[in-house]
C-alpha cells in the first residue's frame, strides 16, 4: 500500500511516499481503509526528532495520527465494530501512522463517525478534540462561569477548544490577528485580543485557567492574568517530571524533564498556580462523547484547506507555515 513515511530523524528526514505492507491485525484491532487523514503540528515535529525520547517508531515510519475511514476487517477480539462501519480515530503515541491507504486501529481508540460529518470533516477532529477534552474537562475541570484563556484561537486546537469551553459554560479569552477577531467571536470567544496591536497580559485579568498552545514566553506571561488557585495546562512544554513518571520513562529523562520545567513551576508556585504538561492519549470512548456534540452541531469542525493524497507532503509544509485557520486535511480516498 502507499503511505507517507519518514526514514530518519533530524533536519533531513527523507519524507516521501513509500510502498509498505498492509498492516497485520492484532486480535483487538480494526483494519481501516483510510478516506482522510488530519494533520497536526506534531506531525512535523516527530521527524525532526523533537519527541524522539518519548514517541517510539520503527523506521521507516508512517506519518500522521488522525484518520477517518471504513472498517474492512476486524480482529478476533473486536466486539464493538464490524466491517462496513465508518469510524474516526487518533493513533497518536501508538507507534502507528494514518497518512496511508490502510491503518490498523485499536478498538479502544476508535469511535463511529458522526453521520452528519463527511470523512474529511471527521478526520479533522480526533487530536484537537481529545486534546481539548482532556485538558479542559480532565485536567482543568472547567466549570460553568469560570474563565479560560486559549491563545491562538484561530488555529486547529484553538477553534475546537474555544467551542468546547463555550459548551461547558466558561468565558473564553483568546488572541488572534486582526482579520480573525469576528471569526473567533462566532466560535464563542468572549474576550479577544488582537496580538498585532495589544499585549494580552496587560488587558486580561481574573482567569481560572490557561491552555498553553503558543511557544516562547506566552506561558510565563499568562501568569499575570491568573487568579491564585488557577491552573495552566501546557500542550507545548516544557515537559515535566510528572509526565515522565506517567510515561514510565527512565530516571535520567525524569530528571531532565524536571529541570526543563523548573523555571515555570517555580514561577507558578509563587503565584499559587498549578502547572502541568499534557500529552494527549487516544480514547475511543471520549471520541464517542465528542461525536454526540458534533451530531447536534453544538461543535463544528473548522477546516482551512484540503490536500489530495499525492500532495500530502505539501500539506505538512503548508501547516508548518503557521497560517492555517482551523485544520489541514489530506483526502486519501
Amino acid at each position: 500500500m502507499k503511505a507517507l513515511t519518514f526514514k530518519r530523524y533530524g533536519k533531513s528526514p527523507d519524507i516521501g511516499f513509500s510502498d509498505v505492507d498492509r498492516p497485520t491485525l492484532q486480535p483487538d484491532e480494526l483494519l481501516v481503509q483510510v478516506h482522510a487523514a488530519g494533520v497536526n503540528p506534531i506531525d512535523n515535529m516527530v521527524p525532526a526528532g523533537t519527541f524522539k525520547p518519548v514517541l517510539h517508531f520503527k523506521l521507516p515510519a508512517i506519518l500522521g495520527s488522525d484518520l477517518a475511514g471504513v472498517v474492512v476487517e476486524i480482529g478476533s477480539r473486536v466486539t464493538r465494530f464490524k466491517p462496513g462501519d465508518e469510524v474516526f480515530a487518533s493513533l497518536f503515541d501508538l507507534g502507528k501512522g494514518s497518512i496511508a491507504e490502510f491503518a490498523a486501529v485499536p478498538e479502544s481508540a476508535a469511535a463511529l463517525k458522526p453521520p452528519k460529518l463527511d470523512f474529511v470533516q471527521a478526520a479533522s477532529v480526533p487530536m484537537v478534540a481529545l486534546t481539548s477534552w482532556q485538558a479542559l474537562k480532565e485536567r482543568i475541570k472547567l466549570r460553568r462561569g469560570q474563565k479560560v484563556f486559549i491563545p491562538a484561537g484561530s488555529g486547529g486546537i484553538g477553534t475546537f477548544a474555544i467551542q468546547l469551553a463555550h459548551q461547558l459554560g466558561a468565558k473564553v479569552g483568546t488572541t488572534v490577528s486582526t482579520g480573525n477577531v469576528e471569526f473567533v467571536r462566532g466560535l464563542g470567544a468572549d474576550e479577544i485580543v488582537d496580538y498585532k496591536k495589544q499585549e494580552f497580559e496587560k488587558l486580561l485579568r481574573g482567569y481560572d485557567a490557561v491552555l498553553g498552545t503558543v511557544r516562547g514566553d506566552a506561558i510565563e506571561k499568562s501568569l499575570d492574568i491568573l487568579k491564585p488557585g488557577s491552573r495552566i495546562v501546557s500542550l507545548i512544554g516544557p515537559l515535566d517530571a510528572a509526565f515522565a513518571k506517567a510515561k514510565k520513562l527512565n530516571f535520567f529523562l525524569t530528571f531532565v524533564f524536571g529541570l526543563m520545567s523548573r523555571k515555570i513551576r517555580k514561577l507558578s508556585q509563587k503565584k499559587g498556580v498549578d502547572y502541568a504538561f499534557l500529552f494527549v492519549r487516544p480514547d475511543g470512548q471520549q471520541l464517542a462523547e465528542i461525536a454526540e456534540l458534533l451530531k447536534t452541531e453544538r461543535i463544528r469542525p473548522v477546516i482551512d484547506k484540503v490536500f489530495p493524497f499525492d500532495q500530502a507532503k505539501e500539506a505538512l509544509d503548508y501547516l508548518a507555515l503557521g497560517r492555517a485557520k482551523g485544520k489541514v486535511v489530506i483526502k486519501i480516498k
